[in-house]
């Protein structure tokens, strides 16, 4: 039997999760395979009924389990409180809690939706890229610190290994060998020391993947890049925050950051989640869309549950779902049909009824 954990979080989490939940009954009993799913607290609500944003009781269940299904977290109630409560904290410390230093953020503008973009439709046309971050290293889990003198200072430290850059960069090799053998390696490097090892690293890993092609890109020219040539990238690999930023701007060629699925992954359980937030302010008003994380568990069950066909199958549900015209309010343009712009729940009725056919 499969172990699912499942974390509802904040804001449209609840909303988005019961969805995935849906996905995940009509898959099981489409392929007969048992799995077991169990809703532990994380985030913002976690902080208010057990005073951290991750329990250890959602920690202990989420290193057992086969896989983790994350909604989201966040949301301005909790913005003042320190740091190390806040719920972002509570996510940092779930991915380093299973050593999900692998982010995994596949990018691709579906046919239908060339036109929910901000960007000219020749730009987006058949976008296809996977961006993957390292996600348990960097700034964002160096050291911390805030002191007053003659007035307010604050450090935070950006730190690497080479261990933890070169096991991030083979994943990256690996992925482009399995795709179309280009990859693109984003730094600072005429700013950082950091960048600069990042750099040697990948120069030297290189010779071992032979047919695979290996360009260097600042990541200030990438984020230009990005919006002038999208179809110039297959496989980016960068650091924390960088992965960050770049893949919150890459969703947007595609019409909505509501679309884009992702998996962390290491030597535990993967961690699924869709790359957006928690959108407190439509919180509870069945507009949110679902597609990010009902894709995020399509990948859930390639990586971590042996279900690749189904997989497959989910995605293709949400493609067919898309072509036909359905949108929810945020792919949604001045010349939908009214009758097919879709709540939250009819937007998961849809892509499960062309699931189980």
């Amino acid at each position: 039997m499969a172990k699912v954990v499942l974390l509802p979080g904040d804001g449209i989490g609840p909303e988005i999760l019961q969805e995935a939940k849906k996905v995940i009954h009509a898959v099981a009993k489409a392929s007969q395979a048992e799995i077991d799913m169990q809703e532990y607290p994380i985030g913002g609500g976690a902080f208010d009924e057990f005073g951290a944003p991750l329990p250890q009781h959602t920690l202990e269940a989420a290193q057992k389990a086969d896989a983790v299904l994350l909604a989201a977290v966040g949301g301005p109630k909790w913005d003042t409180l320190p740091g190390h409560q806040r719920p972002e904290k509570g996510l940092l410390e779930l991915r380093k809690g299973l050593n999900a230093y692998a982010n995994i953020r596949p990018v691709r503008c579906f046919s239908s939706l060339v036109g929910a973009s901000t960007l000219r439709a020749e730009v987006v046309n058949n976008v296809d890229l996977v961006i993957i971050r390292e996600l348990t290293g960097g700034v964002y889990f160096g050291e911390k610190k805030r002191w007053t003198e003659e007035q307010r200072f604050a450090l935070d430290t950006l730190i690497y290994s080479e261990e933890e850059v070169r096991r991030i960069v083979k994943v990256g090799f690996e992925t482009a060998r399995q795709r179309r053998k280009h990859l693109t390696s984003v730094d600072k490097a005429n700013v950082l020391d950091s960048s600069r090892m990042w750099r040697e690293i990948v120069e030297e890993m290189k010779v071992d993947y032979p047919d695979v092609t290996v360009s260097h890109m600042l990541v200030d020219n990438c984020a230009m890049q990005l919006i002038r040539n999208p179809g110039q990238f297959d496989v980016v690999v960068t650091e924390n925050m960088f992965g960050d930023i770049l893949s919150d701007e890459a969703s947007m060629l595609t019409g909505s950051i509501g679309m884009l699925p992702s998996a962390s992954l290491g030597d535990q359980a993967g961690l699924y989640e869709p790359i957006h937030g928690s959108a407190p302010d439509i919180a509870g008003k069945g507009i949110a869309n679902p597609c990010g994380i009902i894709l995020s568990t399509a990948m859930m069950f390639r990586n971590s549950l042996g279900l690749s066909e189904y997989a497959d199958k989910i995605e293709q549900a949400v493609n067919e779902i898309l072509e036909e015209g359905y949108r929810t309010a945020d792919l949604a343009g001045n010349d939908t049909d009214p009758s097919k712009i879709l709540s939250t729940s009819a937007m998961g009725d849809r892509i499960v009824q062309k699931l189980v056919g």
